[in-house]
């Protein structure tokens, strides 16, 4: 169990479409992961790692409700613990594997790595916008060549559409704006409010408008690894609520200390019948996604190149980063005070 990362927490595992009576295999935090379906249609999740010889579970196939190796036949339950050896009758003790506790809910399977005791349901953040019928959903899946940290940093310092995404949601006039942040326990949001602008190229495609606009984002980021940017267009002056309203989830999901996965749902309250603006959504998007994919590709290179001890020079735009990093920093600190708890 690697030290570099807060476990005590939900991450997104995979879509609920994804997982099936055959095993998927994900990497979560440098620990691989099996998950399938019992017979009832409820997620499992365990260690990807036969106790026999580590052999990987997702290699082998689901059975009545659990999963059987494919090297040498041992069984486990959704539990964890080994119900069959084909070469004996006698089980020993020591023959399971780590479960982990799952959440399924409205297309995405989250799943807790850490302290079993501590998976608090509760703490699932709210996502109801994709199943909700006021509103319409596009989503994508990306694998980034990136560590977690810099879409983190990315989703909450969002000048960087201004360069990156002149095409779809940028415009100059984003960086000309301040941020106001604020902390709730672990939950950090930098809201942009940017009034009398035009929409972006994207925006005002999928939206028909014309003329002037307030256009903002709030990215509430649930330290470590989900965000939720509420966003859109209202008239000069007028209540947010009142305009074209998106909501943008971003699961984020650490591989390992070089690697992430990206699963992404965009959420809107407009145009629910349009065809036509949902097939707009799925290239244009895909199109962003690419470009942070690409741009934070380039920048985990520079960061493996920099000198030991150089750190970021973070600037005003930047405070909702400084105060995640914080979060971060002592939700970590404290996990690894309570790993050390532990009996060996």
């Amino acid at each position: 169990m690697s030290d570099a990362y807060i476990l005590d927490t939900w991450y997104v595992a995979a879509w609920s479409t994804e997982v099936d009576r055959t095993p998927v295999r994900r990497v979560i935090c440098e620990l691989p992961v099996v998950v399938f379906r019992t017979r009832a249609g409820a997620a499992v999740a365990l260690a990807d790692r036969c106790a026999h010889r580590a052999y990987p579970l997702s290699a082998g196939q689901v059975v009545d409700d659990g999963i059987q190796c494919g090297y040498h036949g041992f069984e486990f339950g959704a539990d964890g613990a080994c119900t069959r050896i084909p070469a004996q009758a006698i089980i020993p003790p020591r023959a399971r594997v780590s479960s982990y506790a799952v959440v399924e809910k409205d297309g995405w399977i989250w799943v807790w790595l850490g302290d079993q005791d501590r998976a608090d349901v509760s703490r699932v953040p709210d996502t109801h916008y994709m199943t909700d019928p006021g509103w319409v959903t596009v989503t994508h899946s990306f694998p980034f060549e990136c560590r977690a940290e810099l879409i983190n940093d990315n989703l909450l310092d969002l000048t960087h559409e201004s360069f990156i995404h002149v095409t779809t949601v940028g415009d100059d006039y984003i960086y000309e704006h301040g941020l106001t942040v604020t902390v709730e326990g672990d939950v950090v949001t930098a809201d942009r409010l940017m009034p009398g602008v035009e929409a972006p190229p994207l925006y005002a495609k999928t939206m028909a408008t014309d003329g002037l606009y307030d256009r903002f984002h709030a990215t509430e980021f649930h330290v470590p690894s989900f965000h939720i940017l509420h966003s859109g267009i209202t008239g000069q002056g007028r209540p947010r609520e009142e305009g074209y309203l998106i909501k943008v989830l971003n699961g984020i999901t650490p591989i390992d200390a070089h690697n992430s996965w990206y699963y992404y749902a965009f959420c809107r309250n407009f145009g629910l019948d349009s065809a036509e603006a949902t097939a707009d959504l799925v290239e244009g998007l895909r199109t962003v996604l690419q470009e942070d994919a690409d741009a934070l590709r380039l920048q985990e290179l520079g960061m493996q190149e920099r000198s030991p001890g150089e750190a970021d020079v973070l600037i005003g735009q930047d405070a909702g980063i400084a105060k995640a990093r914080k979060i971060t920093e002592r939700l970590l600190a404290a996990e690894q005070v309570r790993r050390k708890a532990l009996p060996a």
